[in-house]
């Protein structure tokens, strides 16, 4: 084995390792969950040199800049304002749901006017309009970290795979006999996920658009799915009130997640793939360890359906976002709530976190997105402008942009 090439990556703080092995590229990661600026970096690399033999004396100085200059990023304060950019009369009718590529230079918007179109966030210019299906486009994602392709899940019992350079067509999947509302890349870029209202998900292959397995398990609608960060395991979401942890290359069942009494809303893995966390309508969020199926935590607290949670890049902070018009901040080691986000005048459909974990921002019925400090629950800003329900909402790889997309037929952009 011999060490090629180091470089960075910010959020979560990593360092990739490209190598030779046996006349092939190789890459690795080395991940740095855990590093904060009172981190002592010396210790941490001879830690890392003690685990990882390709940090041999030669590359060690190299290693540490890199830790240095994560460590620079952590500790960066972030006392940004949002100001509205752009707001784009997006569709003719309302929108479903908006996605960035990983640099946040162009932006994916879907419909139920049956297209989806691509954006450049710098100018807010349409770049191309994705048409050929038949129904409600509802479930979008760029193939990130490319960002070379768009899939798109339709009503139409559809997905669709683009270029996102010429806006072409290369593959429509058909398959599922009913409506499409979630998908997803693997991190590979080699497999879409789909799933769908007939109770089944499928895997298709990215290459040859040619179906490579169906995941049946569910007896009830599939409303969301998720890959795990190596893309060996999938995570399906059920309104039969389970979750199903699938292993993708053989398409056979791993564990069911069972323990909740209603309807599943959202499921996420964390970033090291140890942990699942469940969202519920029975106004609960469970966190289970993926490798033998076991609840660790339930996530009490809300006092109406849970519709949306995550996770936040380094897989310590997970946010949730209730029809009770609140969102909560658990912490993924204790799981004790760490604090509540309550503002908003109506149920929240949406929550992320920024990619340096110090902002939530939510979006509500109540026609606002909310910008809010992690640490102490405080509202620091509410953008406004809107003229109904906002559902969906997104910052960028860097933290510095958000888009929201609303029914009102518009999506705007902030920065």
């Amino acid at each position: 084995m011999r060490l090629k090439r180091l470089h960075i990556r910010y959020y979560p703080p990593g360092i990739f390792l490209d190598y030779e092995k046996g006349g092939q590229l190789r890459t690795k990661s080395i991940d740095l969950l855990n590093l904060t600026p009172e981190t002592d970096v010396n210790e941490l690399l001879s830690d890392i040199r003690a685990a990882e033999p390709l940090i041999t004396s030669s590359c060690a100085e190299q290693v540490k800049v890199l830790i240095c200059k994560l460590q620079e990023k952590v500790g960066q304060k972030d006392d940004r304002k949002f100001y509205l950019f752009r707001a784009l009369q997006a569709h003719i009718l309302p929108l479903t749901n908006v996605a960035f590529n990983k640099s946040g230079s162009s932006f994916i918007t879907g419909s139920y006017d049956r297209t989806c179109k691509i954006w450049d966030t710098a100018s807010g210019e349409e770049l191309h309009t994705l048409e050929g299906h038949r129904n409600v486009v509802y479930a979008i994602a760029f193939n990130n970290p490319y960002g070379d392709k768009v899939a798109t899940g339709s009503f139409d019992k559809t997905c669709k795979l683009w270029s996102a350079e010429t806006g072409k067509c290369f593959y429509t999947f058909r398959g599922h006999t009913a409506e499409i509302v979630c998908l997803a890349f693997n991190p590979q870029s080699t497999l879409v996920a789909t799933g769908s209202m007939d109770t089944m998900a499928k895997l298709w292959d990215v290459e040859s658009g040619k179906e490579m397995s169906t995941l049946a398990g569910h007896f009830a609608e599939i409303i969301s799915l998720s890959f795990n960060t190596t893309g060996d395991r999938l995570v399906t979401g059920s309104f039969d009130h389970t979750a199903i942890l699938w292993d993708v290359s053989t398409g056979s069942k791993v564990h069911v997640l069972t323990g909740h009494r209603g309807e599943i809303s959202c499921v996420q893995f964390n970033w090291d793939c140890s942990l699942i966390v469940t969202a519920s309508l029975d106004k609960t969020c469970k966190v289970s360890v993926s490798l033998h199926s076991q609840c660790l935590a339930t996530l009490l607290g809300h006092n109406d359906e849970v519709l949306d949670v995550c996770f936040n890049y380094t897989g310590q902070l997970i946010a949730t976002a209730s029809a009770d018009g609140t969102s909560r901040v658990f912490s993924a080691e204790t799981f004790q709530c760490l604090c509540q986000l309550e503002g908003h005048k109506g149920e929240i459909s949406k929550v992320c976190f920024n990619p340096q974990g110090s902002r939530v921002l939510t979006a509500s019925v109540d026609k606002t997105a909310r910008v809010w400090c992690v640490n102490t629950g405080v509202c620091l800003q509410v953008l406004e402008g809107h003229s109904d329900e906002i559902f969906s909402c997104a910052f960028n790889y860097e933290g510095d942009t958000i888009i929201t997309g609303s029914k009102d037929n518009t999506c705007r952009i902030w920065h």
